[in-house]
């Protein structure tokens, strides 16, 4: 049978509309909920996560909800109520919050009196044409938005505060540096059944950190990133070390090259241990992340570090690839 030219090319039209229908049918994932915490007390939060998924569908809420059960915890000192307060003894707390469907984002820096950060930057995403809120403006949008301020340092935090700096006082005379205990940011990435991908990050930073600081946790691509076509990362840690690489960021494109989420967090400790000329040990930080494919994986350079990971077969706490 003979085809003329116009059949011909009607032919090819329809193969490459087939081809990007299957293509766009298969980029929609069929893999169970998946949620991911960075440390212990990310694993209460991912349930919490999972929970939230199953009676509202959405993976925003779920993340909020999940985060917020960290920031409420008094026992977790690194996040929301009962965070540790800088060096004046203000706790002032950072969160980000990205959408990867949108690439939406928001996020608020330097907080205070406001004990769920994630809730703020989500509105800040939600209600604003902006990404980033610091300080009084961020306290102010919150007021407006109807969340209710408290005074969120609790006496346990005041005590080891102040202990600190009585400890500043002697190591002045003694001409001796007392360092800041370390910090542990929750970074909890999640996807749903249909492949959405969504994330969020919240610390109160650094204890004793100089007022005003701010680490990687608000800074999308350093703390979070979120890449509904490939995957998120997240990262907790000394936050000046992730942020001038642009961690996050940078293991999300690893795995936009190919690489599977473990390899993609290794690669990034390497690459920054190798420009700063440093041993992995002595940067502390740590990265976990999730795929399209429903893959999740972690790489970190300090022993203690572990994460969550939970679906709807499981929960339970991992040990990273530890990068020496």
């Amino acid at each position: 049978m003979k085809i003329d030219r116009r059949q011909f090319a009607g032919m090819l039209s329809a193969a490459a509309a087939l081809g990007v229908a299957k293509r766009g049918a298969a980029s929609v994932s069929s893999q169970q909920p998946l949620f991911v915490a960075t440390w212990n007390f990310g694993l209460p939060a991912c349930k919490q996560s999972l929970e939230t998924l199953n009676k509202t569908k959405s993976i925003l809420d779920a993340i909020e909800m999940g985060i917020r059960v960290a920031e409420a915890d008094t026992s977790v000192d690194s996040v929301g109520v009962g965070g540790a307060p800088n060096a004046n003894g203000v706790v002032q707390l950072d969160a980000c919050f990205m959408d990867g469907e949108t690439h939406k984002a928001g996020s608020v820096a330097a907080l205070e009196n406001y004990p769920h950060p994630i809730s703020v930057a989500r509105r800040v995403m939600e209600k604003t044409k902006h990404v980033l809120l610091v300080g009084a403006g961020a306290a102010d949008f919150a007021k407006k938005q109807g969340f209710e301020a408290q005074d969120i340092l609790t006496s346990e935090q005041k005590k080891k505060w102040e202990k600190w700096l009585a400890d500043q006082a002697k190591a002045a005379k003694a001409a001796d540096n007392v360092a800041p205990p370390n910090h542990d940011t929750i970074a909890l990435v999640g996807m749903d059944a249909t492949g959405h991908i969504a994330g969020g990050c919240s610390t109160s930073g650094l204890a004793y950190k100089m007022p005003g600081r701010v680490g990687d946790s608000p800074i999308l691509g350093s703390g979070l990133y979120v890449d509904g076509e490939i995957g998120a990362a997240g990262a907790t840690g000394i936050g000046e070390n992730v942020m001038r690489y642009c961690g996050s960021f940078l293991i999300v494109e690893f795995m936009r090259s190919g690489m599977e989420p473990t390899a993609a967090c290794r690669a990034a400790i390497e690459r920054i241990a190798k420009t700063e000329k440093k041993k992995p040990a002595d940067l502390h930080i740590n990265f976990l992340a999730i795929d399209k494919k429903g893959r999740w994986g972690s790489a970190g350079t300090d022993e203690g570090y572990e994460i969550a990971v939970v679906t709807p077969e499981s929960a339970r706490l991992e040990k990273p690839f530890l990068v020496v």
